[in-house]
């Protein structure tokens, strides 16, 4: 009688295919390097806390209220939002650029700073008390975002993958909020608004946990003189177009507030509930994150500023056309393609930054940008609070809008071009 075992059984369909899953999303962590897969796991989680958190605060502040209280609560989160962009933003830059250790403690900081607060808010007995402890977690969440944009260049061992690593970040942070606002709805669903700040709580000690284990070398990298001398020329010639670019950019997310805004009272009127923003803000996302790829098969083939000028063809057609058949599909299709125009738009931006400002003015440039783009979102967001606009009408306001920058930035893109070029490169004599 053999006494031999069996042979191993091989492994199942469903083993395989969930293995090769893993490997792909290892090699999307790990594609830079040990540091960057450890500052792209605290993104990661930090954007999944940001999305649990939006799904409570929407439960709480928005669906389980009185319409016009409802209002009254977005306007004053809306304005919560700004001013940690507008008042604290800049300082908070500042500081950061001075004292340049202080970005993996910045990190650390804004995750595990915010479990505190996520756990204050579950005791919040007053919307009050909760709003202040909303404005903290902003603040927090600014301080994160400033620490992880400067840390990104020293986490990365050739600086020159900055464009294509920061939409990897990107499309990670996508794609963990995306996986875990199913999860964040059925928690509410079955338990509350409660559920989801725990998951938010246990995932934003997960990002700090992670942000203190990055090992970075934090020292001023080595100044390469034939670097300098590029951007030197490149910043006076091209700094019309960063400031168009600008401007369209701002206009694509004053665009995107007031579209998300629009549909989601038209979804709370007809009783979509936190189900319906969810799928909005999942529609978002994926846009979002489809813009990260494209972005990079863009950038090889077109100048930046076409692909702004795209991002506004996009919000516009999407607009038009969800006019005519407005319904729960083309309200998520026009979330999906807001959050694919602002990702190309953002992007695209993002290059041209990158390639025409000198490394040390890139810092204030970004502060300055993200402070502007955020105080467009709110603008754009406060108008269908504010200003009861049927679903139809604002559609075709937002395409029309879409188009009249389109031609704007056009015009000034070509006026530019056809400007004599600078003579003196360095902008001496101007």
């Amino acid at each position: 009688m053999s006494s031999a075992s069996p042979p191993p059984r091989p492994p199942s369909k469903i083993s395989r295919a969930t293995r090769a899953v893993g490997r792909k999303i290892e090699e999307q962590f790990s594609r830079h390097g040990w540091a960057f897969r450890r500052l792209a796991i605290s993104h990661a989680t930090n954007v999944t806390g940001d999305a649990l958190v939006a799904l409570a605060l929407a439960d709480t502040l928005f669906f389980s209220v009185p319409t016009t209280e409802a209002r009254g609560n977005v306007v004053a989160f809306l304005l919560l939002t700004l001013a940690p962009f507008a008042v604290i933003g800049p300082l908070l830059g500042s500081l950061v650029h001075r004292l340049p250790r202080s970005h993996r403690a910045g990190l650390a900081f804004g995750s595990l700073g915010r479990v505190v607060l996520v756990v204050a808010m579950m005791r919040a007995e007053t919307d009050l008390v909760m709003l202040s402890m909303v404005f903290g977690i902003l603040v927090l969440s600014r301080i994160y975002g400033i620490s992880r944009s400067s840390i990104l260049p020293t986490a990365l061992p050739n600086p020159a993958d900055l464009v294509e690593a920061n939409a990897r970040l990107a499309r990670l942070g996508i794609l963990a909020g995306g996986a875990v606002l199913p999860i964040g709805l059925g928690a509410i669903n079955l338990v509350g608004s409660t559920a989801a700040l725990v998951l938010a709580a246990v995932v934003f000690a997960w990002s700090g946990v992670s942000a203190l284990g990055l090992r970075v070398d934090l020292r001023p990298a080595a100044r390469d003189p034939g670097a300098e001398a590029v951007h030197a020329a490149r910043s006076p010639a091209s700094r019309r177009a960063v400031r168009h670019a600008r401007i369209a950019t701002a206009i694509v997310r004053l665009l995107n507030g007031y579209l998300l805004l629009l549909v989601a009272f038209v979804f709370r009127d007809n009783e979509a509930g936190i189900v319906g923003f969810g799928s909005l803000l999942l529609a978002a996302g994926a846009g979002f994150g489809v813009a990260s790829l494209l972005a990079q098969f863009l950038a090889r083939r077109l100048r930046e500023e076409p692909m702004v000028v795209a991002a506004l063809a996009l919000e516009a057609a999407a607009a038009f056309i969800s006019a005519h058949v407005f319904g729960v599909w083309s309200a998520a299709a026009v979330a999906f393609f807001a959050g694919l125009a602002w990702g190309t738009a953002k992007f695209g931006y993002d290059g041209l930054l990158h390639a025409s400002v000198r490394p040390e003015e890139r810092g204030r440039t970004f502060t300055y940008s993200e402070t502007l783009f955020q105080l467009a979102w709110v603008v754009g967001a406060v108008i269908p609070v504010l200003v009861r606009i049927p679903a139809t009408l604002g559609l075709i306001l937002a395409g029309c809008a879409a188009l009249l920058a389109q031609v704007v930035l056009v015009s000034a893109l070509l006026i530019s071009m056809a400007e004599p070029a600078d003579t003196d490169p360095y902008g001496i004599h101007r």
